[in-house]
């Protein structure tokens, strides 16, 4: 049977997303998902956003994101900016959007325009340091995971661990280019220390306010930018004493700005774009 799936496709710095409402998503999720992300046979994108009715009187919107692989992610840094683009699509006057997610209630403010396109500062939450809500195995491993020595085929890698409602593995590096990252973060990425799996952010120190990152993520493998990635990096180059607390990201797709106020949430401004709208035959 063909079901014809109604989606608009958005990207935030080039981490793109399908966003379809509930009531369209066929039974089998998880199917349906590989199915439209697949760049050849199907939309194509890194995730598949579904839209449903929020859980509570006064929020927005609650919203699931489905990995290309069909797994499902607790939170997605860019992919909430493009989820709160397209609510204005329905709600253009309102200046603030509240939006119900697996790691929480993430709240989205209008921001000043980038490049031309609607940014947005989406207030994150408090990175999750400890081992057991990360989780990271040990349970016991003492927090903040702070250059914990992980066997990969590469050797021993110092890296710093942490949670902003997904996991995340942060790897420092001199440069990008003697560095096979790609297959250390697919590697990383099933490490037994990672009930879940994990995200994982290679980071290039540049300054005390700009630091640079390649982004391996769970579920996905390679992607040009990443916002909980962009925002786990920055942590962790905060917890080590690298940069101050308010940090521009540059990732393969344009910079993110992030700040950490001490004791408060993490702020990540960007902007979303959208792409196209269409309409997927999906047989399934």
């Amino acid at each position: 049977m063909t079901h014809l799936i109604p989606f608009t496709k958005y990207h935030g710095q080039r981490n793109d997303w399908l966003v379809v409402a509930e009531k369209h998503v066929p039974k089998r999720l998880p199917e349906f998902a590989r199915a439209i992300l697949d760049r050849h046979t199907g939309a194509g994108a890194d995730g598949l956003i579904v839209m449903l009715k929020p859980g509570t009187r006064g929020h927005n919107a609650r919203v699931r994101f489905i990995n290309a692989d069909g797994s499902e992610a607790e939170m997605s840094g860019n992919g909430i900016r493009c989820a709160g683009l397209d609510l204005l699509e329905h709600m253009p006057r309102r200046r603030t959007l509240t939006i119900e997610t697996s790691a929480g209630v993430k709240t989205l403010e209008k921001a000043k325009s980038i490049d031309g396109k609607q940014a947005f500062r989406v207030h994150m939450g408090a990175p999750i340091l400890s081992a057991v809500e990360i989780p990271f195995n040990p349970a016991q491993t003492v927090s903040p995971i702070l250059r914990f020595l992980l066997k990969t085929r590469a050797g021993d890698l110092p890296v710093t661990v942490t949670s902003m409602g997904n996991p995340h593995c942060s790897v420092f590096v001199a440069d990008f280019e003697t560095v096979d990252w790609a297959r250390l973060g697919e590697e990383i990425e099933r490490n037994e220390h990672f009930p879940h799996r994990t995200n994982v952010e290679f980071v290039r120190p540049v300054s005390k306010d700009e630091i640079e990152v390649r982004f391996w993520e769970r579920g996905v493998g390679r992607t040009n930018s990443s916002g909980t990635g962009s925002c786990a990096a920055t942590v962790a180059a905060i917890l080590n004493g690298l940069t101050d607390r308010r940090v521009h990201v540059r990732t393969e797709a344009g910079t993110l700005e992030v700040q950490w106020p001490e004791g408060g949430e993490v702020i990540l401004t960007g902007p979303a774009e959208k792409v196209m709208a269409g309409t997927y035959l999906y047989r399934g």
